[in-house]
């Protein structure tokens, strides 16, 4: 079987760093086998144009990542794609990056109790839990 892929949703003003890294290392650090599908965009899409290609390329992963940075609240983009992958049955866990943690405001949609200190193990086990979850339960 290929190894699951992920959409990573993230705080492109404070946490693009964060999120080049965490995809950098996920394929070679992770003990448990997954890819990220980098569809990151740079540039203002009309806001329709925007949730129909997010909306479509969530639904061609197993699970969305969020990456919670210590800005979250101001990601308005954040909570919406959180919406499209619950929308479609797409599990979704959080991941502490960039001077987040457990006191940081989490955006709507995104569990206290599914969102984890990054370190690999930690993102392992979600990403293990993930694929029995949702559309990829069996």
């Amino acid at each position: 079987m290929a190894a699951p892929r992920a959409f990573t949703s993230f705080d492109y003003d404070h946490d693009a760093t964060s999120q080049v890294l965490f995809c950098g290392q996920a394929d070679k650090d992770s003990p448990t086998p997954f890819t990220v599908a980098n569809w990151s965009q740079p540039t203002e899409l009309p806001q329709a144009e925007w949730e129909a290609l997010n909306k479509a390329r969530i639904n061609n992963c197993h699970m969305l990542i969020v990456l919670v940075g210590k800005f979250m609240a101001s990601a308005t983009g954040v909570a919406k794609e959180i919406q499209m992958a619950k929308d479609q049955d797409v599990p979704v866990f959080g991941v502490y990056v960039n001077g987040g943690d457990s006191n940081s405001v989490l955006p709507a949609g995104l569990q206290r109790n599914r969102t984890v200190t990054w370190t690999w193990a930690n993102v392992a086990a979600c990403v293990d839990q993930m694929m029995t979850e949702g559309k990829n339960a069996k």
